[in-house]
Protein backbone atom coordinates (compact mmCIF):
# COMPACT_ATOMS: atom_id res chain seq x y z
CA UNK A 1 0.00 0.00 0.00
CA UNK A 2 0.98 3.41 -0.60
CA UNK A 3 1.47 5.79 1.82
CA UNK A 4 -1.04 8.89 1.69
CA UNK A 5 -0.19 12.27 2.58
CA UNK A 6 -2.94 14.34 3.33
CA UNK A 7 -0.95 17.54 4.08
CA UNK A 8 2.12 18.20 2.17
CA UNK A 9 2.35 21.31 3.09
CA UNK A 10 1.98 21.60 6.38
CA UNK A 11 -1.35 23.36 7.35
CA UNK A 12 -1.61 25.47 4.61
CA UNK A 13 -4.11 23.44 2.47
CA UNK A 14 -6.67 22.21 5.64
CA UNK A 15 -6.75 26.29 7.03
CA UNK A 16 -6.83 27.28 3.48
CA UNK A 17 -9.66 24.46 2.45
CA UNK A 18 -11.42 25.88 5.43
CA UNK A 19 -11.19 29.78 4.89
CA UNK A 20 -12.90 29.05 1.09
CA UNK A 21 -15.82 26.28 2.71
CA UNK A 22 -16.87 28.95 5.47
CA UNK A 23 -16.44 31.92 2.47
CA UNK A 24 -18.89 29.59 0.32
CA UNK A 25 -21.38 28.90 2.59
CA UNK A 26 -21.29 32.46 4.38
CA UNK A 27 -22.34 33.70 0.95
CA UNK A 28 -24.59 30.75 0.06
CA UNK A 29 -26.44 31.63 2.93
CA UNK A 30 -26.71 35.40 3.20
CA UNK A 31 -27.91 34.89 -0.90
CA UNK A 32 -30.64 31.92 0.32
CA UNK A 33 -31.87 34.09 3.05
CA UNK A 34 -32.16 37.30 0.72
CA UNK A 35 -33.89 34.85 -1.88
CA UNK A 36 -36.38 33.77 0.70
CA UNK A 37 -37.19 37.51 1.24
CA UNK A 38 -37.88 38.21 -2.05
CA UNK A 39 -40.52 37.18 -5.16
CA UNK A 40 -40.53 36.59 -8.08
CA UNK A 41 -37.15 36.86 -10.43
CA UNK A 42 -35.65 37.83 -7.83
CA UNK A 43 -36.09 35.18 -5.23
CA UNK A 44 -34.74 33.00 -8.38
CA UNK A 45 -31.53 35.42 -9.10
CA UNK A 46 -30.56 35.34 -5.28
CA UNK A 47 -31.27 31.19 -4.89
CA UNK A 48 -29.24 30.65 -8.11
CA UNK A 49 -26.34 33.10 -6.98
CA UNK A 50 -26.57 31.23 -3.39
CA UNK A 51 -26.29 27.90 -5.35
CA UNK A 52 -22.98 28.96 -7.64
CA UNK A 53 -21.89 30.55 -4.41
CA UNK A 54 -22.01 27.64 -1.84
CA UNK A 55 -21.42 25.18 -4.90
CA UNK A 56 -18.42 27.35 -5.68
CA UNK A 57 -16.99 27.39 -2.40
CA UNK A 58 -17.47 23.58 -1.41
CA UNK A 59 -15.64 22.71 -5.06
CA UNK A 60 -12.65 25.08 -3.92
CA UNK A 61 -12.71 23.58 -0.69
CA UNK A 62 -11.98 20.08 -2.02
CA UNK A 63 -9.80 20.84 -4.55
CA UNK A 64 -7.54 23.25 -2.64
CA UNK A 65 -7.12 20.45 0.23
CA UNK A 66 -6.08 18.02 -2.38
CA UNK A 67 -3.25 20.04 -3.49
CA UNK A 68 -1.95 19.03 -0.31
CA UNK A 69 -2.63 15.14 -0.96
CA UNK A 70 0.29 12.68 -2.47
CA UNK A 71 0.92 9.55 -2.86
CA UNK A 72 4.35 7.33 -2.38
CA UNK A 73 5.58 5.62 -5.14
CA UNK A 74 3.29 6.92 -7.82
CA UNK A 75 2.40 10.79 -9.21
CA UNK A 76 -1.02 12.36 -9.61
CA UNK A 77 -2.71 13.92 -12.34
CA UNK A 78 -6.71 14.64 -12.72
CA UNK A 79 -8.92 14.27 -15.69
CA UNK A 80 -9.47 17.56 -16.55
CA UNK A 81 -13.44 17.08 -17.76
CA UNK A 82 -14.39 14.86 -15.12
CA UNK A 83 -12.88 17.78 -12.52
CA UNK A 84 -15.16 20.39 -14.25
CA UNK A 85 -17.82 17.74 -13.83
CA UNK A 86 -17.76 17.55 -10.37
CA UNK A 87 -17.81 21.42 -10.38
CA UNK A 88 -21.19 21.71 -12.04
CA UNK A 89 -22.34 18.90 -10.31
CA UNK A 90 -21.73 20.96 -6.95
CA UNK A 91 -23.49 24.02 -8.22
CA UNK A 92 -26.22 22.15 -9.31
CA UNK A 93 -27.14 19.28 -6.83
CA UNK A 94 -27.02 22.00 -4.10
CA UNK A 95 -28.96 24.22 -6.14
CA UNK A 96 -31.40 22.18 -6.22
CA UNK A 97 -32.15 21.81 -2.85
CA UNK A 98 -31.79 25.55 -2.55
CA UNK A 99 -34.70 26.09 -4.87
CA UNK A 100 -36.63 22.92 -2.83
CA UNK A 101 -36.78 24.84 0.48
CA UNK A 102 -36.93 28.62 -1.66
CA UNK A 103 -40.18 27.00 -3.37
CA UNK A 104 -41.67 24.72 -1.18
CA UNK A 105 -44.52 24.82 0.57
CA UNK A 106 -44.29 22.71 4.03
CA UNK A 107 -41.16 23.91 5.83
CA UNK A 108 -40.30 20.61 7.43
CA UNK A 109 -40.63 18.06 4.05
CA UNK A 110 -38.81 21.35 1.69
CA UNK A 111 -36.24 21.22 4.48
CA UNK A 112 -35.54 17.64 4.42
CA UNK A 113 -35.56 17.23 1.00
CA UNK A 114 -33.15 20.37 -0.15
CA UNK A 115 -31.16 18.92 3.04
CA UNK A 116 -30.96 15.31 1.82
CA UNK A 117 -30.51 16.85 -2.41
CA UNK A 118 -27.85 19.02 -1.38
CA UNK A 119 -25.92 16.55 1.12
CA UNK A 120 -25.88 14.19 -1.62
CA UNK A 121 -25.15 16.89 -3.89
CA UNK A 122 -21.85 17.54 -1.73
CA UNK A 123 -20.80 13.59 -1.22
CA UNK A 124 -21.41 13.45 -5.27
CA UNK A 125 -18.76 16.15 -5.92
CA UNK A 126 -16.31 14.93 -3.64
CA UNK A 127 -16.06 11.25 -5.25
CA UNK A 128 -16.37 12.74 -8.52
CA UNK A 129 -13.45 15.01 -7.90
CA UNK A 130 -11.35 11.88 -6.15
CA UNK A 131 -12.61 9.52 -9.62
CA UNK A 132 -11.07 12.35 -11.51
CA UNK A 133 -7.35 11.17 -9.91
CA UNK A 134 -5.05 9.41 -12.34
CA UNK A 135 -2.61 7.57 -10.38
CA UNK A 136 -0.29 4.28 -10.85
CA UNK A 137 -1.60 2.22 -8.62
CA UNK A 138 -5.82 0.78 -7.46
CA UNK A 139 -8.16 3.17 -5.29
CA UNK A 140 -10.03 1.61 -2.63
CA UNK A 141 -12.42 2.80 -0.28
CA UNK A 142 -13.45 1.73 2.94
CA UNK A 143 -17.46 1.37 2.74
CA UNK A 144 -17.91 1.92 6.59
CA UNK A 145 -16.36 5.83 6.34
CA UNK A 146 -17.93 6.32 2.90
CA UNK A 147 -21.18 6.34 4.42
CA UNK A 148 -20.08 8.02 6.87
CA UNK A 149 -18.76 11.03 4.91
CA UNK A 150 -22.30 11.00 3.18
CA UNK A 151 -24.47 11.74 6.22
CA UNK A 152 -21.91 13.95 7.46
CA UNK A 153 -22.59 15.93 4.27
CA UNK A 154 -26.25 15.22 4.95
CA UNK A 155 -26.36 17.03 7.83
CA UNK A 156 -24.23 19.67 7.04
CA UNK A 157 -26.69 20.43 4.44
CA UNK A 158 -29.49 20.39 6.08
CA UNK A 159 -28.18 22.53 9.08
CA UNK A 160 -26.88 25.25 6.48
CA UNK A 161 -30.71 25.22 5.04
CA UNK A 162 -32.17 25.46 8.48
CA UNK A 163 -29.98 28.35 8.95
CA UNK A 164 -31.16 29.87 5.97
CA UNK A 165 -34.58 29.65 7.06
CA UNK A 166 -34.10 30.51 10.50
CA UNK A 167 -31.44 33.17 10.99
CA UNK A 168 -31.55 36.72 9.92
CA UNK A 169 -28.72 38.04 11.85
CA UNK A 170 -25.41 38.45 9.73
CA UNK A 171 -23.41 37.68 13.19
CA UNK A 172 -25.35 34.17 13.15
CA UNK A 173 -24.88 33.58 9.85
CA UNK A 174 -20.89 34.54 10.26
CA UNK A 175 -21.11 31.49 13.04
CA UNK A 176 -23.02 29.03 11.01
CA UNK A 177 -21.11 29.88 8.32
CA UNK A 178 -18.06 28.39 10.48
CA UNK A 179 -19.89 25.24 11.66
CA UNK A 180 -21.12 24.86 8.40
CA UNK A 181 -17.46 25.22 6.68
CA UNK A 182 -16.31 22.69 9.57
CA UNK A 183 -18.46 20.51 8.71
CA UNK A 184 -17.58 20.26 4.66
CA UNK A 185 -14.36 20.12 5.84
CA UNK A 186 -14.63 17.60 8.06
CA UNK A 187 -17.00 15.08 5.27
CA UNK A 188 -13.83 16.03 2.70
CA UNK A 189 -11.37 14.20 5.62
CA UNK A 190 -13.32 11.64 6.40
CA UNK A 191 -13.68 10.70 2.90
CA UNK A 192 -10.13 10.74 2.23
CA UNK A 193 -9.81 8.57 5.48
CA UNK A 194 -11.98 6.13 3.42
CA UNK A 195 -9.01 5.99 0.77
CA UNK A 196 -6.23 3.23 0.37
CA UNK A 197 -3.96 3.46 -2.41
CA UNK A 198 -2.35 -0.29 -3.82
CA UNK A 199 0.76 1.55 -5.74
CA UNK A 200 1.85 -0.25 -8.95
CA UNK A 201 5.12 1.09 -9.88
CA UNK A 202 5.27 2.24 -13.46
CA UNK A 203 7.03 4.73 -15.90
CA UNK A 204 4.46 4.77 -18.50
CA UNK A 205 3.33 8.57 -18.09
CA UNK A 206 -0.22 9.25 -16.97
CA UNK A 207 -2.93 11.37 -19.21
CA UNK A 208 -4.53 14.75 -17.26
CA UNK A 209 -3.25 17.48 -15.70
CA UNK A 210 -0.75 17.77 -12.39
CA UNK A 211 -2.44 19.99 -9.59
CA UNK A 212 -0.41 23.30 -10.42
CA UNK A 213 -1.32 23.25 -13.83
CA UNK A 214 -4.83 22.73 -13.53
CA UNK A 215 -6.66 22.81 -9.95
CA UNK A 216 -4.21 25.92 -8.60
CA UNK A 217 -5.24 27.99 -11.69
CA UNK A 218 -8.91 27.45 -11.12
CA UNK A 219 -9.27 26.71 -7.83
CA UNK A 220 -8.10 30.97 -7.69
CA UNK A 221 -10.29 31.86 -10.25
CA UNK A 222 -12.99 30.56 -8.50
CA UNK A 223 -11.75 31.97 -4.84
CA UNK A 224 -11.91 35.42 -6.91
CA UNK A 225 -15.24 34.91 -8.02
CA UNK A 226 -16.06 34.60 -4.50
CA UNK A 227 -14.55 37.35 -2.94
CA UNK A 228 -15.63 39.21 -6.03
CA UNK A 229 -19.62 38.00 -5.01
CA UNK A 230 -18.73 38.65 -1.55
CA UNK A 231 -18.34 42.15 -1.85
CA UNK A 232 -21.35 42.57 -4.44
CA UNK A 233 -23.81 41.09 -2.04
CA UNK A 234 -22.34 43.51 1.12
CA UNK A 235 -23.23 46.66 -1.09
CA UNK A 236 -26.27 45.05 -2.38
CA UNK A 237 -28.86 47.39 0.12
CA UNK A 238 -32.06 45.02 1.10
CA UNK A 239 -35.38 46.96 -0.42
CA UNK A 240 -38.11 48.60 1.46
CA UNK A 241 -40.16 45.65 0.60
CA UNK A 242 -37.95 43.23 1.68
CA UNK A 243 -37.11 44.27 4.94
CA UNK A 244 -40.60 44.24 5.22
CA UNK A 245 -41.28 40.75 3.99
CA UNK A 246 -38.45 39.73 6.33
CA UNK A 247 -39.85 41.02 9.32
CA UNK A 248 -43.41 40.19 8.66
CA UNK A 249 -42.02 36.67 7.78
CA UNK A 250 -40.62 36.02 10.90
CA UNK A 251 -43.26 35.92 13.04
CA UNK A 252 -45.41 34.09 10.62
CA UNK A 253 -43.04 31.64 10.38
CA UNK A 254 -42.67 30.98 14.06
CA UNK A 255 -47.07 31.19 14.69
CA UNK A 256 -47.41 28.80 11.78
CA UNK A 257 -44.90 26.40 10.65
Amino acid sequence: MGHLDHAAFGWLTPVLSYVMACTGSALGLRCTVRGLDASGRSRRNWLLTAASAMGTGIWTMHFVAMLGFGVTGTEIRYDVPLTILSLLVAMTVVGAGMFAVGYGRDRHRSLALGGLTAGFGIASMHYLGMAALRLHGRVRYDPALVGLSVVIGVIAATAALWAALSIRSPVAVAVASLVMGGAVSSMHYTGMMAVSVKVTPSRDALSGATAMQFIFPLAVGLGSYLFLTAAFVALSPMSGRTEASASARRPAESGVR
